[in-house]
């Protein structure tokens, strides 16, 4: 658990808030729609979210919003057509790498993007590194449904696994 994110003890229970850094340049109609979900989840759930992109873009919304979230300046963008890999190289300040390594320094405990989706795989796996014995990550999504909730693996980063890393991905 990163130190300063959001860790308190109360009694004898031990706290912990999440802080989510939110790439607010990734997706369609971004900035937009993304500071609007930030600002309501923020609002409803009660998590701490730190928008990650162009300040000025994001600023604005905010103020239509009556929000005061935190940002992160990114002064770049991937786009979806970037080639990922190339990408996270070349765009040092942008939204995705700066967002990772906010994960990285221990200033959020999760990153979250609708944007270039191989793109964040490369920055997470050049800058987090992956666990020792584990030759390739695999994306993951929570399905909630309303009785219970499923993880799944493997959205399509992976076109070609072998099956030794689908069983790494278990």
């Amino acid at each position: 658990m990163p130190d300063g994110v959001g860790d308190a003890t109360y009694g004898k229970a031990r706290v912990f808030k999440m802080r989510i850094a939110l790439d607010a340049m990734g997706g369609e109609n971004a900035p937009r729609e993304v500071v609007r979900g930030a600002v309501a989840a923020a609002r409803e759930l009660g998590v701490e979210v730190v928008l990650v992109g162009k300040r000025s873009a994001i600023a604005a919304e905010l103020k239509e919003q009556r929000s005061d979230l935190s940002v992160v300046d990114a002064s770049e963008v991937v786009e979806s057509e970037d080639h990922p890999a190339q990408a996270v190289r070349e765009k040092q300040d942008s939204s995705i790498v700066v967002g990772i390594n906010l994960l990285k320094n221990g200033e959020a405990s999760a990153f979250v993007s609708a944007g270039n989706s191989g793109a964040v795989m490369a920055a997470a796996t050049l800058t987090l590194k992956r666990i020792e014995g584990i030759e390739r990550p695999a994306l993951g999504f929570l399905f909630v449904l309303p009785w219970h909730s499923v993880l799944l693996i493997d959205l399509g980063a992976n076109a070609d696994c072998k099956p030794s890393q689908l069983v790494q991905f278990a």
